[in-house]
């Protein structure tokens, strides 16, 4: 590679750690004995602990880590008492990027017989944003937009699509939108068969909106097969995740987004999370990142990834480097992932049950 084309090779890598902060539905549509979960997803309360949310808030303030927080809004046409505006307020006096998610399942919720409604198979399906008109889209944005502005929060400048759905109508109903930045697209996640959309890394202007692509990866190539995988912390070991930060940079990849959940942090025995316990794993690699991070500033910066969207566009900013793993790294991950889940769902089967509440009552 010829690095004198790119004269900022040395800058700092920006790092964004981004957390989809949600409620679930929880199998409601299906079955009519349970109901959708609130803060439970979020906080993941165990033991009066917070193994969730609260253990990413300890370990961000103690490595010096500004997150990004994609908050999701239209639970709220579900969740009447609005449990997510504590969540955000929190999130946002922390010190972290507030930023907008999306799950468009929620608005079944404003029809009586929303049971009936969700087992009516529609097109485009009831939680994507792939195959929604423009119109349609634009209308929930600025939805997401109002509840901001109720909570009293800086308006969003980022925007993630409820399970990474995406097409040319999303990015033109975002522009109109008024919502400069987004963060749509995981190859691995998601491919919507469009080569256009097949970002792997970097920042690219679509349709007026800059989208900021979660890294995606070659994880092994074997026989001519090439297996990709999107980064997040739970599917990918600390090794791993190092060894693409170094690639990054010494490639020049001025930005790399990272995915995780708040309840990628325990292990559940079901959606209703009767029966959880601390999942050590994923909390070890969330710990040896952010110290990384904290230990390695002079080569990758952690603004957040509303920061790090807003960099002036440079010529280098838009190239699509598909970054390579090994199967020297990938193999021991899928052996440690494939023993700690049968020993922690052994544990679980041993452990006894939560009481379950009836959030519906609370909606």
């Amino acid at each position: 590679m010829d690095l004198s084309k790119f004269p900022d090779i040395n800058m700092r890598t920006q790092v964004s750690i981004t957390v989809d902060t949600e409620f679930t539905i929880a199998g409601a549509f299906r079955d009519q004995a349970v109901f959708p979960i609130g803060e439970q997803r979020v906080w993941c309360l165990n033991n009066d602990k917070s193994d969730g949310l609260g253990f990413m808030l300890d370990c961000f303030a103690r490595y010096g880590v500004t997150a990004t927080f994609f908050v999701e809004t239209l639970n709220r046409h579900y969740f009447r008492h609005d449990p997510m505006r504590g969540i955000a307020e929190k999130l946002h006096t922390a010190g972290h990027d507030v930023q907008l998610h999306l799950h468009p399942c929620w608005t079944v919720f404003q029809h009586e017989d929303w049971r009936a409604r969700a087992r009516v198979r529609t097109k485009p399906s009831i939680d994507a944003f792939y195959g929604r008109t423009e119109d349609e889209s634009v209308k929930l944005m600025e939805s997401g937009l109002e509840t901001f502005h109720v909570w009293g929060l800086p308006a969003p400048t980022v925007f993630r699509a409820g399970s990474l759905h995406h097409d040319d109508a999303l990015y033109r109903a975002q522009a109109r939108a008024g919502i400069p930045y987004s963060s749509h697209i995981g190859v691995a996640v998601f491919d919507s068969g469009d080569d256009n959309y097949r970002l792997y890394s970097g920042r690219h202007e679509r349709h007026g909106v800059v989208e900021c692509p979660i890294l995606t990866f070659r994880d092994w190539k074997v026989a001519g097969k090439t297996h990709l995988k999107s980064l997040t912390i739970t599917g990918s070991n600390f090794a791993e995740t190092r060894m693409l930060l170094e690639q990054a940079h010494r490639e020049g990849v001025e930005q790399v987004v990272i995915l995780t959940h708040p309840f990628e942090y325990v292990h559940t025995s079901d959606l209703q999370m009767s029966r959880m316990r601390r999942h050590h794993i994923n909390q070890r690699r969330l710990e040896r990142l952010c110290a990384f991070l904290s230990e390695n500033t002079d080569r990758f910066a952690t603004d957040g990834l509303s920061v790090a969207a807003a960099m002036p566009m440079r010529a280098e900013s838009s190239r699509n480097v598909l970054l390579k793993g090994s199967l020297r790294n990938a193999v021991p991950r899928m052996v440690e992932q494939a023993v700690y889940d049968k020993y922690a769902m052994w544990r679980l089967k041993h452990q006894q049950a939560a009481p379950v509440v009836d959030t519906e009552a609370l909606a």
